[in-house]
């Protein structure tokens, strides 16, 4: 299992969640993309790379796939999996901190 390329692959999929948003996807172009529309495609991103990821499992059980490429695919899906799971907690603890704060 190659960790450098596992990073490489989720440091991307990072860049492409943080990319500008399309005109016709925007709230406001003064405010910034989306937030919810970064969020659906990331949560669409990780069922994507879980479902690449079960086939390629369901090839290595037929003898069509690579014990290597099957690995590889689970272990990207984690780190994207682990990723949304602290991306979930920080929003969180942003919105308790929010409420912490007098009025």
């Amino acid at each position: 299992m190659s960790i450098p390329s596992i990073a490489a692959n989720a440091y991307q999929n990072m860049a492409r969640m943080t990319q500008p948003v399309a005109a016709e996807t925007a709230v406001d172009p003064v405010a910034g993309a989306d937030f919810g529309g970064m969020v659906r495609d990331a949560v669409n991103n990780v069922v994507d790379n879980g479902q690449k990821a079960n086939d390629m499992a369901l090839g290595l059980v037929q003898g069509k796939a690579d014990v290597v490429d099957v690995v590889t695919a689970i272990a990207e899906t984690e780190v994207a999996l682990e990723t949304m799971v602290t991306v979930r907690d920080r929003v969180i603890a942003a919105y308790e901190e929010i409420m912490r704060m007098p009025i």
